[in-house]
């Protein structure tokens, strides 16, 4: 019998994306099913996902979802199978999933992901007569109150949570602790209080019976101050049930031999049909055509990645010939600060602001190098891709980055392992021997046709992410069982 997981997000691929959230939990629920392991998801009902629901009645109605009346639908699509809460008032908005288009916070986020959460809650402790899961997978602060009201409610169902960025915390004020509906007896050192507010994600991180990120590497970063943003306490105490899992990506969807957005497909046994792909890239950017590398960076616009250090060092990509791609959204200053350095390069430099698939894969195909200078990054997904399309990514040296790219020094060139180039310190001055270290290794056509080839035959399929995953469900499941015939017995 295949074993029942609920996962519960506030990103789907390919529904609504902000970032590699949505690709993981679109990706992981089909590389599970391999496992013998079938994942429904909530889904809140966003207005880009509404349409998936046509004429189907609802399983369940809510008169008072937080004051709010909603309804919980059922509905597969795109191979995913879906629970999408239906509720107007809260997730039916013109801006994004979590600001407005002014890019400012909705100030009832607080309510509209902690429903998300109920509503996963509730599911877990029965609401479904004939379905229930046998593990719940909850992700990011916004599904992170999950297992404080599964806890609260006396639903022992073992639930993983998984930290994408423990930057982002869903911190609000403690007053609403009434209004969420939960007792007095969860703000608590151990339980939600966070410097006199609570804390969704610390909410989550002690009531989880499992915590992952998303690599090795973030999750031993994150148990010390300079990673662990304020939690580091909470994660060393809770240190034995932690582990990192690096994410895989879609290789179906990140295929450059079948992807349709793409002028001109290859393959790592045709890699010079890549080239083909430069000139559209260049017309579609408005980029001079001349022969010089393509740098690009395709990521949030935000101090995080390090964007600030890639607008102090654009004009030394452009001197040496180069040119520059920037995709993306993120803080309005530097996302002026971008625009105003591309004025200053015209030809040498476009910022497109926003994100469409299209495009990304497009610059993923057509670009020689793609630049990360995250001054954190639990994983990264952006470099995987890269690799895949044979674009050599230059990282800085933290978290994911550091563990999935292989440093092209001397003896790894040698060996025929390189895949990019890392970088320390992050910052300036790092970025740009960085740079020219990929340029240097660019102007050496064998030597960049071996990255190329040695990038490409990478392999971060989900197959063996997933299969960790399915592993950590069974021990989990396992233990809740014995657990439950001690109960019993006693």
């Amino acid at each position: 019998m295949a074993m029942k997981v609920l996962s519960s997000t506030s990103e789907l691929f390919p529904f609504i994306k902000t970032g590699g959230l949505a690709d993981v939990t679109g990706a992981l629920p089909k590389a599970l099913g391999a496992f013998g392991v079938e994942v429904k998801t909530v889904l809140p009902g966003y207005p880009q996902v509404m349409p998936l629901l046509s004429d189907n009645p609802p399983l369940v109605v809510f008169n008072d979802l937080f004051g709010e009346r909603a309804a919980l639908h059922h509905v597969s699509a795109e191979g995913l199978d879906l629970f999408v809460i239906d509720a107007p008032a809260l997730f039916d908005r013109s801006g994004g999933p979590y600001v407005d288009a002014c890019g400012i916070d909705y100030p009832d986020n607080w309510k509209r992901f902690a429903s998300l959460s109920l509503v996963t809650a509730e599911i877990a402790n029965g609401l479904l007569p004939g379905w229930g899961p046998d593990i719940v997978h909850t992700h990011d602060w916004q599904s992170a109150l999950t297992s404080v009201y599964m806890r609260q409610a006396g639903c022992s169902t073992p639930v993983v949570l998984t930290v994408h960025n423990l930057a982002f915390q869903g911190q609000y004020p403690a007053y609403l602790l009434g209004a969420l509906g939960l007792s007095p007896n969860t703000y608590t050192i151990d339980g939600l209080e966070y410097y006199g507010d609570i804390s969704y994600l610390k909410g989550g991180l002690t009531t989880a019976d499992a915590i992952t990120t998303v690599s090795p590497t973030y999750a031993r970063e994150i148990l010390a101050p300079r990673f662990g943003m304020g939690l580091q306490g909470v994660l060393r105490k809770r240190a034995g049930i932690l582990r990192g899992i690096v994410n895989g990506i879609d290789r179906d969807i990140w295929n450059p031999e079948t992807d349709h957005n793409l002028p001109v497909n290859y393959t790592v046994h045709d890699i010079d049909r890549k080239s083909a792909n430069r000139l559209p890239l260049l017309e579609r950017f408005n980029l001079d055509r001349d022969d010089g590398p393509v740098f690009a960076a395709v990521s949030r616009l935000t101090w995080q990645k390090g964007m600030d250090i890639l607008v102090e060092v654009s004009g030394e990509i452009v001197s040496r010939g180069g040119k520059l791609i920037v995709l993306g959204q993120g803080d309005r200053s530097i996302e002026e600060a971008l625009v105003a350095s591309a004025a200053c390069f015209p030809g040498r430099m476009a910022v497109e602001l926003g994100y469409c698939e299209a495009d990304a894969h497009l610059i993923h195909a057509g670009s020689d190098i793609i630049v990360q200078p995250s001054r954190f990054e639990p994983c990264g997904l952006t470099q995987l891709y890269a690799l895949r399309y044979g674009t050599i990514p230059v990282v800085s040296r933290t978290g994911g980055l550091a563990e999935t790219i292989i440093d092209a020094n001397d003896a790894a060139i040698s060996a025929g392992v390189a895949t990019g180039f890392q970088f320390d310190p992050v910052d300036g001055s790092g970025l740009r021997d960085g740079i020219h270290r990929a340029y240097d290794a660019w102007r050496i056509p064998s030597i960049w046709r071996r990255l190329q080839k040695q990038a490409m035959q990478a392999d971060f399929s989900w197959q063996r992410s997933a299969g960790q995953y399915a592993e950590l469900y069974l021990e989990l499941q396992k233990r809740h069982v014995r657990t439950e015939q001690r109960l019993v017995v006693a």
